[in-house]
């Protein structure tokens, strides 16, 4: 099967979208900023994102171009004879269309052309689009010729202009110092100013023009192309030439409106500074096109370290960091810009691209395919944003396909927050390339450092740079969703805060593997083993046998995104926009993180893929021996599948069209399925140690599935029950799933939801209904039928959630109230877990999860079901006996007795002598 994410990515359009249609300035123009205004701003929401490449644009022929304004014999000799050495090389691709429709009497104005930077091959290329465009020729003289230079365009730097032409200017951090020899690039312009000033009558249309030589080299590019294609560094001419020769056929041109420099004389500012101001908005001009066109500049390590170091608290930092450690303010100044450097993405568009080149195969062989949903909904939501992708965390496979998915689609892959433990070498080198950086397990002790860090977040934020992180932390070994940390959150949330200009818009997303490639080492650790430590050997030596397996398809589903400005909105709604200085900490802060973390774990679920593996894990792991008939399995999965069609969970979640025969055959083929034959009918069967990884799969989904597993786990113990109980029962428990699972719904929404699935388990069969009525009885077949075995499936995997509870409700029981702390809580019920496994039935490994008694008790004291006293002990009420009660309609006796046998009671002191 092809890898669908190969397919050729866009071209570029003809003609990129502008962002409306726009008007010159007329005589009552008041300033230059009114003029600046007519530029268009790629930023604006109407535009595709910096990087995407709209699609509607392609159906659109190019219509027949005007002839040239200038005949051809009025050029000078050298650009006719250049001009058709050149034209074979190049082809361009003009927008707007047809540039004169900006001005009706454009012929009847002067026009003199702006380039961003001096160059001959600038010139030719401008020439050749004008002559294309039927515009007038820039290498012909304006009447009087007041530039004097006897040409009709200026630019406003050189690509000889020597090392500060390198350095973008970045008004506020970064200015050009003035030519010292006098003889200042804008020099041409003052000369256009001074002749407004001194000719009334004169009014030249100044005409911005971006030109780019190989903005976009296609799929099928060499890495050669790639090398030498359009970015934010000024090149010599000799690089200049490579890159026409290269990619000169997509030279894209464009045209901004034309500005009247009468309306700028006639402001009555100074001439010099006029001419700045003019200047400066030239240059904010060119580069919101060129932001909009190949991506915003990722390669400025040296420029961001720069203003990390230079912020203010940075500076306060070094200097705390030296009167700390004794020593001067250079060497505390040193050290943290080698944190800064450790710190740092240092993105490269060849490295990318070349990586994409090398990764395509790679999916190819190890892959079935890769399926992308709801990315047109992402283009549709990004423009205009900061965008932070936030997906879950399961494989380190994870951050490679999202940005190769992106880079491929048209989108500029993000900057990636990365662990310390991947910055190996030769590695961490080729992720730094690909837009990652580095942060440090903990910054505890390390004021410096944490400060560093916090500015470098702070400038990707303010800099429009999309980032990605995941809020996990790391990897989930158990493949449910981990609670969210808040640490990467609470740094994008003071960012933003603290220079809230661009809406912040976080992206989750959902990556779902059929098999994993880190499996084995999964198992380790779930038994206990040590986590082995990244290294580049382990790395290399583990490539032969990823590229010999076969791993299944992978889908990548885009959640609904979550707009900051909404939370805040929620959360603070006294907040009035202005920016929040760092050492303002407003209590809503840390609620408005917890309630973000929440809501993208939340979005992440609501777009999960239920595939074949999920589906023949749900159903195989609610056997002993994890066996099923053939006709059994396919069954089950059938019903799987019509309570996903008939209860949908959101619009987002994605459900294999496969057949149940061909999720068999497909589970057979991947080795997770294995074909016991027998005259009586076919066996199919998971091994033991594949029985526990298959666990992962199934905890993927299985919030799909909690309504349906609540009502199933009614009626595992029970023949019988009324829907008032089902539903009571229901909101009782519903606060500590939710909490586990981020399920999406409140309590009421649930009970419904509960309701709904009482109709469909009648519907099917499964159960029969006495009645319409909530005081009605609900009842489950007696016999051992095919039905009591579709319920009790469905239930199996939300029954292990109930027992991890009881067994914390029947250690705080045992030991009674002000004996145990949290800890000491949360380790007797781990122990307890453990030794039920080993001595009753083998169960998944998540069942002895500390992290998720942490949670399940973590959640009796939000409810306030238990409390810590005076002494740090957790005391509890009458309360915790009630919902200990309501146990016995979901657990069976003997299951009771055996958790209440093996929960431990803590280990008292010994009596005094």
């Amino acid at each position: 099967m092809p890898l669908m994410v190969q397919q050729t990515p866009l071209p570029f359009p003809d003609s990129a979208p502008s962002s409306g249609e726009v008007t010159p300035v007329d005589a009552t123009a008041a300033s230059i900023e009114d003029a600046s205004a007519q530029l268009p701003d790629p930023s604006q929401p109407d535009l595709p994102i910096p990087g995407v490449v709209p699609s509607d644009s392609l159906l659109q022929p190019d219509p027949p171009r005007q002839p040239r304004a200038t005949p051809d014999a009025a050029r000078p000799l050298w650009a006719r004879v250049l001009g058709r050495l050149m034209a074979p090389w190049v082809g361009l691709k003009i927008e707007p269309v047809s540039p004169a429709e900006h001005v009706p009497d454009w012929n009847g104005r002067p026009v003199c052309y702006v380039l961003e930077d001096y160059g001959l091959s600038n010139a030719l290329i401008l020439d050749r689009a004008c002559g294309e465009a039927g515009l007038p020729s820039p290498l012909n003289p304006l009447p009087g010729d007041p530039t004097g230079r006897g040409r009709a365009y200026v630019a406003l730097s050189r690509r000889n202009a020597g090392p500060l032409a390198a350095i973008p200017n970045i008004p506020g951090v970064i200015e050009r110092p003035p030519v010292a020899n006098g003889k200042s690039h804008s020099e041409s312009l003052a000369r256009l100013i001074q002749a407004h000033r001194a000719d009334p009558s004169l009014d030249v249309q100044l005409v911005p023009v971006s030109i780019f030589v190989g903005r976009a080299p296609e799929k099928n590019s060499g890495w050669f192309s790639v090398l030498f294609s359009e970015n934010w560094q000024l090149v010599g001419r000799f690089r200049r030439l490579l890159s026409i020769a290269l990619n000169g056929r997509e030279t894209y041109v464009r045209f901004a409106p034309p500005v009247s420099l009468r309306t700028i004389a006639d402001e009555g500012l100074p001439p010099e500074r006029t001419v700045r101001k003019l200047s400066r908005v030239l240059r904010a001009h060119f580069r919101r096109i060129r932001t909009a066109v190949i991506g915003p500049d990722l390669s400025t390590r040296r420029l961001l370290v720069d203003q990390v170091l230079g912020s203010a608290s940075v500076r306060e930092s070094i200097t705390d960091q030296a009167r700390r450690d004794g020593t001067s303010a250079a060497e505390a100044w040193k050290k943290a810009h080698a944190y800064a450097y450790e710190i740092a993405a240092d993105y490269s568009h060849p490295v990318v691209r070349s990586a994409s080149f090398l990764l395509a195969p790679v999916w190819n062989r190890i892959y079935r395919g890769v399926l992308v949903h709801h990315l047109d909904k992402l283009k549709e939501d990004a423009p205009g944003n900061e965008v932070v992708y936030v997906p879950s965390h399961r494989s380190h496979m994870d951050y490679l396909l999202l940005s190769y998915l992106l880079y491929t689609r048209g989108i500029v892959p993000p900057h990636i927050f990365a662990g310390v433990n991947l910055n190996m070498p030769v590695v961490g080198t080729l992720l730094r390339k690909g837009g990652a950086f580095f942060a440090r397990r903990s910054f505890r002790g390390n004021a410096l450092y944490s400060a560093v860090f916090r500015e470098y977040m702070a400038q990707l934020v303010a800099g429009g740079y999309s980032i990605e992180y995941f809020i996990e932390g790391g990897r989930s070994r158990t493949g449910r969703l981990l609670q969210p940390k808040g640490g990467s959150l609470a740094m994008t949330l003071r960012a933003y805060l603290r220079a809230p200009t661009r809406p912040v818009m976080f992206q989750p997303v959902y990556i779902g593997y059929e098999k994993l490639m880190e499996g084995r080492s999964y198992l380790d650790e779930l038994s206990g083993k040590p986590k082995a430590k990244e290294s580049i050997w382990t790395l290399l030596s583990g490539i032969p046998k990823v590229l010999g397996s076969n791993y299944g398809q992978v889908v990548v589903n885009f959640g609904e995104p979550i707009r900051l400005a909404d939370m805040l909105a929620e959360k603070a709604p006294d907040w009035d926009g202005r920016p929040v200085p760092e050492d303002e900490k407003p209590a809503w802060i840390a609620e408005t993180v917890d309630a973000l973390a929440q809501k993208i774990q939340v979005n992440i679920n609501r777009a999960a893929d239920v595939n074949p593996i999920c589906l023949i894990a749900l159903a195989l792991l609610s056997t002993p021996k994890h066996a099923m008939s053939e006709a059994d399995l396919l069954a089950q999965i059938t019903l799987s599948k019509k309570l996903l069609a008939q209860l949908p969970y959101s619009d987002r979640v994605t459900v294999t069209p496969h057949t149940p025969e061909d999720i068999v055959a497909h589970g057979e083929e991947i080795g997770v399925l294995v074909r016991v034959k027998h005259p009586l009918g076919d066996v199919l069967e998971v091994e033991e140690e594949k029985a526990v990884l298959l666990s992962y799969f199934r905890n993927n989904v299985l919030h799909l599935f909690t309504a349906a597993g609540w009502v199933a786990c009614c009626f595992q113990h029970n023949r019988r029950m009324s829907l008032a109980a089902v539903l009571r029962l229901g909101r009782s428990v519903y606060p500590f799933l939710q909490s586990e699972l981020f399920l999406p719904w409140d309590e009421d929404q649930f009970v419904e939801r509960v309701r709904q699935t009482v109709d469909v388990f009648i519907a099917e069969g499964l159960i029969t209904s006495k009645g319409g009525d909530e005081g009605d009885l609900l009842a489950r077949n007696a016999s051992q039928s095919d039905e009591v075995f579709r319920l009790r499936a469905l239930g199996h995997s939300l029954q292990q959630a109930f027992e991890r509870y009881y067994i914390a409700i029947s250690v705080l029981a045992k030991n009674g109230p002000g004996t145990l702390s949290a800890g000491e809580l949360e380790t007797l019920c781990h122990l307890a877990a453990q030794r039920l496994s080993m001595l009753y039935a083998p169960a998944a490994p998540e069942f002895f999860d500390k992290s998720l008694f942490r949670g399940f008790i973590g959640k009796l004291r939000e409810l306030r079901l238990v409390w810590a006293d005076e002494n740090g002990k957790l005391t509890f009420d009458e309360r915790l006996d009630t919902w200990a009660k309501d146990a016995k309609f979901i657990l069976g006796r003997e299951l009771r007795h055996s958790i209440e046998k093996v929960s431990p009671e803590a280990a008292k002191p010994a009596p005094a002598p």
